[in-house]
């Protein structure tokens, strides 16, 4: 290996780490939703807003963190998003409504950091033909930490580890990660210093966001995205309670095999596109996995599959949302590989900052505030998701094959939409 590779192995490697760790914060509130709702005062669905407020940072933040990452390198930006989730953390844990709601906030802003600039490392400095496994690696780090964010937190809750003390050795945590990135971070090229750089990323944004291939990543990716970030990382655990009368600690193993899950097939099913050298075809069957699932877990029998097997497989299919972030790249120039994943990742997320509410009130309208609410319930509010994944199916479909087998056929591929 090339000190050049060595160094570049390196970077994605610490960047990832960051990754797990804003990951673990992202879902920790799913696991302590009855201590949260007692420290801040305010109902089950108010701490779901105040958790949902980490995407309507992460969302617009994602795409200073793409021009960033294209105008300045990871080493000037990411150690700054790390100590921002750091500090966020720290704010959280005051037990201020007001200054949580700002670290909730901070912690999306800060943590976008990680998956873009983990992107733009893998897709920079690593063969074109390997782009998906590496994104794919990158997003099982998240899930990691998303999974590690349940299990590993939900019991450390359980056993009386106060919230509060989790949140404050969080930010410290945050705090120590953003100094080893500055420490481990290779400098960029002096190339990347312009002058003009507000020009250059108005330009970047409208190649970008011009391009329908571009949106419809964007779209695809969000809506195979929001029955993680919605259903299962907020209401998931409450679910498998309240639905169907498991116990706490079963409810929290079971909802993080959804993360865990992922951890399995993001890297999984970007091999299997990098070595069939196409996208759609893998996105579809993990799109359809999902659906299957997502329709068995809300209207399925109980106890027919073992424990936490439909939570895993659910959790494998829908790592395919993680492809459309590399069939944005490979849409676009690659000079542009940091806008574009910020692009897709703000279609993505502005999904979960939008619709989050949205589920919630809606789960509160059909159950009429009732406590515990029923299976019923969640039914009605949480079956828009499954036609969700059915309708990223169809879209996936309008989508232009980039894969390598394409690239590498004689014959011109289709013009864009």
């Amino acid at each position: 290996m090339t000190k050049a590779a060595r160094t570049a192995t390196v970077a994605w490697l610490v960047t990832a780490v960051y990754y797990f760790y804003q990951y673990t914060l992202r879902s920790a509130p799913a696991v302590m939703m009855p201590q949260l709702s007692e420290a801040f005062g305010i109902t089950a669905a108010g701490v779901a807003s105040m958790a949902g407020l980490f995407y309507y940072g992460y969302s617009p933040f994602s795409l200073v963190a793409g021009v960033a990452m294209d105008r300045l390198g990871p080493r000037r930006v990411v150690p700054i998003g790390a100590a921002a989730v750091g500090i966020g953390a720290l704010m959280f844990a005051s037990g201020n409504t007001g200054l949580a709601n700002a670290g909730r906030f901070i912690q999306g802003a800060g943590g976008v950091f990680a998956l873009v600039g983990a992107a733009y490392i893998a897709m920079t400095n690593f063969p074109a033909s390997r782009a998906a496994t590496l994104i794919g690696a990158t997003q099982m780090f998240g899930m990691a930490g998303g999974s590690a964010g349940q299990f590993v937190v939900g019991p450390m809750i359980a056993s009386g580890v106060g919230w509060s003390t989790f949140w404050l050795g969080m930010g410290i945590a945050g705090l120590a990660i953003s100094v080893m990135l500055y420490l481990l971070l290779p400098e960029p090229a002096a190339a990347k210093r312009q002058d003009d750089w507000f020009a250059g990323a108005m330009s970047g944004f409208g190649i970008v966001f011009r391009n329908p291939q571009s949106i419809l990543c964007g779209i695809i990716a969000g809506l195979i995205f929001i029955p993680t970030t919605i259903f299962d990382m907020v209401w998931g655990v409450r679910y498998l309670q309240d639905a169907r009368g498991l116990d706490y600690v079963d409810a929290v193993m079971r909802s993080a095999t959804v993360p865990f899950g992922w951890i399995i097939g993001c890297p999984l099913l970007g091999a299997i596109s990098d070595r069939i050298g196409r996208r759609k075809p893998v996105i579809v069957a993990g799109a359809s996995v999902l659906f299957l699932c997502l329709a068995w877990i809300l209207y399925g029998p109980a106890d027919v599959f073992p424990p936490y097997v439909l939570g895993l497989v659910a959790g494998v299919g829908s790592g395919a949302a993680m492809l459309p972030y590399t069939v944005i790249k490979e849409v676009n120039p690659p000079a542009l590989s940091g806008t574009a994943t910020g692009v897709v990742n703000f279609i993505n997320f502005t999904f979960s900052a939008l619709l989050g509410p949205v589920f919630s009130g809606l789960l509160i309208s059909v159950s009429g505030g009732a406590t515990p609410m029923t299976l019923e319930h969640y039914q009605s509010a949480f079956t828009p998701l499954m036609y969700g994944v059915g309708l990223a199916i169809i879209l996936t479909l309008l989508l232009r094959e980039t894969g390598p087998a394409v690239r590498r056929a004689p014959v011109a591929v289709a013009s864009p939409l």
